[in-house]
């Protein structure tokens, strides 16, 4: 695993310094998460943020009904966290699991938060991140499945997530999706 691999994705959204890729890498620690295996657990406070190196994994969680419903996946390049969770120190209300063998490079957040207060370009990659994954992907995606037909979100997901398509089972897509996996393959079969 390689933090120059980290480091060029986090520099995607601001520019910061050596001295503060430094005072990161420090906090930077090598994990392999084996297929299935949870990164983070429902009900578990979770402590750290992890950066998909290489691997696939998914977040989800079991509403009352009982079907699993998966709220978002994380390909390589991507910070995997339960989010609201970490920052809250409250229980997730998700569990993250990879969806093959998954090697990541794993902070914690509350050390990171030091960070962001001692260096301001840290700040405002983190305020740049929070603000494309966390405001404006996610108020599309909240208008999209309350007013979009499956069909219409299924035809979204195969543009918007067609770098891991092959990846995945019916079962992740259809979980997704809101709907059944017999519902997913009419919609497949009517296109």
């Amino acid at each position: 695993m390689s933090t120059a691999q980290f480091f060029q994705q986090i520099r995607r959204y601001y520019p910061i310094t050596a001295a503060s890729e430094q005072a990161w890498a420090g906090l930077l620690k090598e994990k392999m998460y084996r297929k299935s295996e949870l990164l983070v657990t429902e009900g578990q406070v979770p402590r750290k943020f992890a950066f998909i190196c290489r691997g696939l994994a998914y977040q989800s969680y079991f509403p009352p009904e009982g079907e699993m419903i998966i709220k978002y996946f994380f390909p390589e390049n991507r910070l995997a966290a339960s989010v609201t969770a970490t920052m809250t120190g409250t229980p997730s209300k998700f569990a993250i699991a990879a969806i093959e063998d998954t090697w990541v490079l794993e902070y914690d957040f509350s050390a990171f938060r030091k960070l962001v207060d001692e260096h301001q370009d840290l700040a405002l990659f983190y305020i740049n991140y929070l603000e494309k994954h966390w405001v404006i992907e996610k108020e599309p995606l909240e208008i999209a499945f309350r007013s979009d037909t499956a069909a219409t979100r299924y035809r979204q997901f195969l543009l918007s997530h067609d770098h891991i398509l092959p990846r995945l089972k019916k079962y992740h897509i259809a979980s997704y999706l809101g709907i059944t996996p017999t519902q997913l393959s009419r919609i497949i079969s009517d296109k």
